[in-house]
């Protein structure tokens, strides 16, 4: 087992698994794609999302993780959806959702 508590074992299920199902390997891909990201981000600036400094926002994780939710959202409304840039949205969505479970679970 690695530090997060990752096991090799659930490494090997998610990949078997991904192998079973029809649109298996592109949702992984998909993913570890977003994985990638927030991973990266998180290397550059730290537990910002999670442990924000709070210098001019007071407001706690969740709420400011809810705020970028919704500005997401609101560009998406507001743009549509088709774009190249809409990708970079749309993944930054789902990263913001992703923190937004871990900072519920109180990570």
């Amino acid at each position: 087992m690695n530090e997060v508590g990752v096991t090799d074992a659930l490494y090997r299920a998610i990949a078997e698994a991904s192998l079973e199902a029809p649109s298996g390997q592109a949702i992984l891909a998909e993913t570890l794609l977003i994985a990638k990201m927030l991973i990266g981000k998180n290397a550059r600036y730290g537990d910002s999302a999670l442990a924000p400094l709070r210098i001019f926002s007071k407001a706690n994780a969740t709420e400011q993780l809810l705020v970028r939710i919704d500005d997401k959202i609101s560009r998406i409304r507001r743009t549509g959806i088709g774009e190249a840039a809409d990708e970079d949205t749309l993944a930054d969505l789902i990263g913001y959702l992703i923190l937004l479970r871990l900072s519920l679970a109180g990570a």
